[in-house]
């Protein structure tokens, strides 16, 4: 069979669906991703053929209307998610005639798309084949749906359809106690697959997967965009008042932020890291809310101190908090220090149990979840039809 995997936005995107592709592709099938600049190469780079669809990336959608207008992101969360809804919308527009091209040498048996990869649904109608739906992480994305709908009105009624087309098959990678955490307005829930990593990876070394004998071990991640960790000065800040716990700090950073302040924590293990191989070791993860991050540590039953920047990070740092396995910092502004305020947020989880018992909880929810490779199954016999 041909299975077609669609990623857009993010490199997020593509380290969600790695795992159900890479189980498909195990079983025998011929798997290709399809995704905007630049995340071809990035699926290559975990070893899922690709190929482009869209040369810009999804901030381009984010910030311009079809016409070029410039868009100023709503501050409301509602508003804001309806935003990121048609932006995704126009990013699904701006492909389409490119997937249907490839579909014309290319024919998939079915389509398989991320929470908002809006394009897979609507090349699963176009070529009448089954549509596969994959949650990327615990955030409901339902609130975006209106937005991507208003968006891509066009190509709706072309196809013939009043609405966004539904999946044959919805997979939910949510712990089922969590989400009653969740907000209200989470949709249904779908058949419920394990979440595994799937990110890059690249040659490590035995301090990454080995945990300090007699130190707790604190992973600080920048991400790609955190405002909060982008400061050698706030960084400094809050490695030298969690050594003064005893924790022993590393900082999980892209290579820009690496180079940027790589010089002055010069005695601190910071640049990339496998967090999939190191989250296993530590005692606590602070980030800003991405959904991938969150997963990585709720897989690994990491406890974690979230500082989110946007309101679907939010949804994730409060999921967490009202649960028990974390706690969630307010959105903070561009020039506000936090330093202090994540120092007393690490200070307490590392000193209370009851945080790592909930993450723990979690973990052990997901690793009783069915594998992707049991999911392929399920895609094989609804591709098969």
């Amino acid at each position: 069979m041909k299975l077609l995997f669609i990623a857009g936005g993010s490199s997020a995107t593509v380290f969600t669906i790695a795992p159900l592709a890479t189980a498909l592709r195990n079983a025998g099938h011929d798997v290709l991703v399809a995704a905007n600049e630049p995340l071809p190469d990035i699926a290559a780079g975990i070893g899922l053929p690709s190929v482009s669809i869209v040369p810009q990336p999804v901030f381009h959608f984010m910030r311009f209307d079809r016409s070029g207008n410039r868009i100023e992101p709503p501050k409301d969360a509602r508003e804001n998610m309806l935003h990121t809804g048609r932006a995704f919308g126009r990013m699904a527009a701006a492909g389409l005639e490119a997937l249907r091209d490839l579909a014309r040498t290319w024919r998939p048996d079915a389509v398989v798309g991320g929470s908002m990869t809006y394009a897979a649904g609507l090349l699963a109608a176009h070529l009448q084949v089954p549509y596969v739906r994959q949650a990327w992480d615990v955030v409901p994305t339902d609130g975006a749906d209106p937005g991507a709908e208003d968006e891509l009105r066009p190509e709706l009624s072309a196809l013939g359809l009043t609405g966004l087309p539904d999946p044959a098959l919805s997979i939910d990678v949510c712990p089922p106690s969590l989400r009653p955490c969740l907000p209200t307005s989470a949709g249904p829930q779908g058949q419920l697959m394990r979440w595994v990593p799937g990110n890059g990876q690249r040659r490590v070394e035995p301090w990454m997967f080995t945990r300090p004998a007699d130190r707790r071990r604190v992973v600080i991640t920048t991400g790609t965009r955190a405002l909060a960790f982008q400061s050698a000065g706030a960084l400094r800040g809050l490695v030298d008042q969690l050594a003064r716990t005893g924790a022993e700090v590393l900082i999980a950073a892209p290579d820009h932020v690496t180079e940027k302040l790589g010089s002055e924590l010069d005695d601190v293990h910071i640049g990339w890291l496998p967090l999939d191989v190191v989250a296993p070791t530590c005692d606590l993860l602070v980030h800003h809310g991405g959904g991938v991050t969150a997963m990585t540590a709720m897989h690994a039953g990491v406890p974690q101190l979230i500082t989110p920047e946007a309101s679907y990070m939010e949804i994730v740092a409060r999921a967490l908090s009202d649960f028990g396995a974390g706690i969630a910092l307010a959105t903070q502004a561009p020039d506000q220090d936090q330093t202090e305020e994540i120092a007393a947020g690490c200070r307490e989880i590392l000193s209370d149990p009851r945080y790592g018992q909930r993450a723990r909880i979690l973990s052990r929810e997901m690793a009783s979840l069915a594998t992707p490779a049991d999911m392929a199954v399920a895609v094989e016999k609804l591709a098969a039809r």
